[in-house]
């Protein structure tokens, strides 16, 4: 399921979408093109695009490694959710899996519950370095949300002085 909705408010143009996708390694891809073209037309520079593709990519591939397991059933889903507000990007990876005991201790970098398939414990740091904010919500059992902002286009695309 995709949706996309655009909406103006007083100030701002939001337009935001949502899609769900099964919780296989193959989707990261579709992932990271689904958030490229949605932003843009921000006209984001080629670091930005490459900043919120790497952090998306590896917000999906923890849902998928370790919110699932990397189980491949076909019930798993990971949720997308980005929204526009002006120039700021919100996104919203988000899972019924597994869940995180201890959130803290699971963002720092190195950590990694899976050693065994040479996991390199830096997705999260990864995540907020890419990023200008980063929270993650989890609770044991009842799955993760990983929630991410940047704002895009720092520097204007053309420049309006001749």
């Amino acid at each position: 399921m995709i949706e996309i909705v655009e909406k103006k408010d007083m100030n701002t143009v939001t337009n935001d979408m949502q899609i769900e996708f099964a919780a296989v390694s193959n989707n990261e891809s579709f992932a990271r093109m689904a958030v490229s073209a949605f932003i843009t037309p921000l006209n984001p520079t080629l670091e930005e695009l490459s900043d919120v593709k790497t952090a998306v990519s590896e917000a999906v591939t923890n849902a998928v490694i370790h919110g699932y397991e990397n189980r491949n059933d076909k019930n798993d889903k990971v949720r997308m959710s980005c929204v526009l507000r002006g120039d700021v990007l919100e996104v919203e990876i988000s899972d019924r899996g597994v869940g995180i005991e201890d959130v803290k201790k699971a963002m720092e970098p190195l950590y990694t519950t899976k050693p065994e398939l040479e996991r390199s414990g830096m997705g999260f740091a990864f995540m907020e370095a890419f990023m200008d904010d980063l929270e993650v919500y989890s609770k044991a059992g009842c799955g993760t949300s990983v929630k991410m902002c940047k704002k895009i286009g720092i520097n204007p695309w053309i420049d309006s002085e001749e």
